[in-house]
């Protein structure tokens, strides 16, 4: 076993994983704990920052337990994007933070981007008007608890509070700083307009560095505190969606990669910071070029959504195992029976929060395996759709790379080849975020000169389905109708909510 290694620190919404990766890319030992969400209300979605810091601790004291820390020769933080902290000029929390699946700000999300302009938002931030981006919640702060915000010292990104748990300083980076939708995406800066738009001060933002710059060493007291030797190094990584498009080897035209994760994200990569709706734009893990995202709110949530209410309440491995028999079983389009997938509202292209998911086109034949195989290609015609409009646009294409836990669904590969017409290749490792963060502190180790090289050396993928062109035509018809459905839903889900008096 090798005697040096680099630490891979990946905070998500759910978990903290603390993985060790070798080299070459292997995951020699790790440690994870989790993370407590709270509901205070409906909707509402809240964590305690101190919650971050006591799962940060244990993951790194389990990763202990299988490995030697005192070998570590870097550790870099990858951390859930659009979550955030209010922390007081003596670290302490002046309330719970809003994590990225908080939807209370729905309701004032179109009074502020019309007053600011939504399209110079847009321009400026890279984030089409969705409920995702934290600007839309600090909005709600400065209307509902304006005190709380105003007595604020550091607004703070997971990545921020934990390199200031670490080292001292809140640090934020570029791709964790970015998806708050108040960051200058070209300028690489928080927004001056964005924040005077919404009464912040600058000085409530932590600094922001490019990826791959070492923030600082760990101190004494985190070291007494995790296990980690004392001095060592801390660089910048960020938010986790890219780091898993690094882990996934996936900085470069031609490749994007696919986290069949609880939220659904494809991204590619791209030279310029392209604006438009078929995507969300996000700053690139190495600081050179951008990532292109799609994105889908409940992905894999949806389909477990689905087993557990009406399957079963508590699914074991054999009960997908039976679904997937059963569903492989059925041709292309489950035998007329469409899902629009929009369970926790639209992102692209739609950018609907009122979107809601339907089945449509039941009949007494239908069974679970329908139901079942319906969703797979509800969100599998998404995808084929959301790469068909990149490359209307000019965005290079032709390899995709799965992450995350649908990429063990040997049938949903093969629906996303078909569907899409493109090769699918599998990371060797679902903690692609983890590893991508690993690949950072490999770079900033001096184990590689560039993050594209350590990306090279530790990134492996290995072909899991390729296209046979057989039911292409099948797929295409298909993804016309979900199409059609897609709009009919959007819209009669926007007029149901003006009926209500909620717009």
């Amino acid at each position: 076993m090798a005697t040096d290694f680099v630490i891979g620190l990946d905070s998500s919404t759910q978990s903290t994983k603390a993985i060790a990766w070798s080299r070459a890319g292997e995951a020699l030992a790790e440690g994870r704990a989790d993370i407590p969400m709270f509901h205070p209300a409906d909707e509402h979605f809240e964590q305690e920052p101190d919650d971050w810091w006591t799962a940060c601790r244990a993951a790194l004291k389990e990763l202990g337990e299988g490995i030697d820390l005192a070998n570590a020769s870097a550790i870099a933080i990858s951390n859930q994007r659009e979550t955030s902290g209010f922390v007081d000029p003596h670290g302490a929390s002046v309330r719970p933070a809003l994590v990225w699946l908080d939807e209370r700000a729905v309701s004032l999300m179109r009074p502020f981007a019309d007053a600011f302009g939504a399209k110079e938002l847009h321009r400026i931030t890279g984030k089409p008007m969705d409920a995702t981006p934290a600007i839309y919640r600090l909005y709600w702060m400065r209307v509902n608890e304006p005190d709380n915000l105003d007595r604020t010292a550091a607004i703070v990104d997971v990545h921020g509070f934990l390199s200031g748990k670490l080292t001292g300083k809140i640090t934020a980076t570029w791709t964790s700083a970015d998806p708050f939708g108040i960051f200058d995406l070209s300028e690489k800066v928080w927004s001056r307009p964005v924040l005077e738009a919404l009464e912040i001060l600058p000085g409530q933002l932590p600094d922001a560095v490019q990826p791959g710059q070492q923030i600082g060493t760990v101190t004494a007291d985190a070291a007494s505190q995790t296990g980690l030797s004392e001095g060592l190094p801390l660089y910048a990584a960020g938010g986790d969606g890219q780091c898993a498009g690094l882990g996934a080897n996936a900085v470069r035209e031609g490749t994007a990669y696919l986290n069949l994760g609880t939220a659904l994200i494809l991204g590619a990569w791209d030279t310029k910071p392209r604006i438009s709706l078929s995507w969300r734009t996000m700053s690139s893990p190495t600081g050179e070029g951008y990532f292109l995202e799609g994105a889908m709110r409940a992905g894999t949530y949806f389909v477990d959504w689905f087993v557990k209410n009406t399957v079963d309440p508590e699914p074991s491995a054999e009960t997908f195992a039976e679904l997937e028999a059963e569903a492989a079983a059925i041709a292309v389009g489950s035998e007329g029976l469409l899902v629009s997938p929009f369970l926790s509202g639209c992102m692209n292209p739609h950018w609907s929060m009122e979107a809601r998911a339907a089945f449509f086109g039941l009949r007494p034949s239908h069974k679970r395996g329908h139901l079942y195989r319906a969703v797979l290609e509800s969100i599998t015609g998404w995808i084929a759709r959301s790469i068909r409009d990149m490359k209307r646009e000019g965005v290079s294409v032709d390899t995709i790379v799965a992450v995350g836990g649908g990429a063990n669904s040997t049938l949903w590969l093969k629906m996303i080849a078909d569907a899409t017409g493109l090769p699918i290749q599998i990371s060797n490792t679902i903690e692609a975020s983890s590893l991508g963060a690993g690949m950072i502190a490999a770079t900033g180790a001096g184990w590689y000169p560039d993050m594209h090289a350590a990306a090279e050396a530790m990134g492996n993928a290995r072909d899991a389905a390729a296209p046979s062109g057989d039911d292409r035509a099948a797929w295409d018809d298909l993804s016309d109708r979900q199409e059609r459905l897609d709009r009919l839903v959007v819209a009669e889900s926007a007029l149901t909510q003006v009926s209500k008096g909620v717009r």
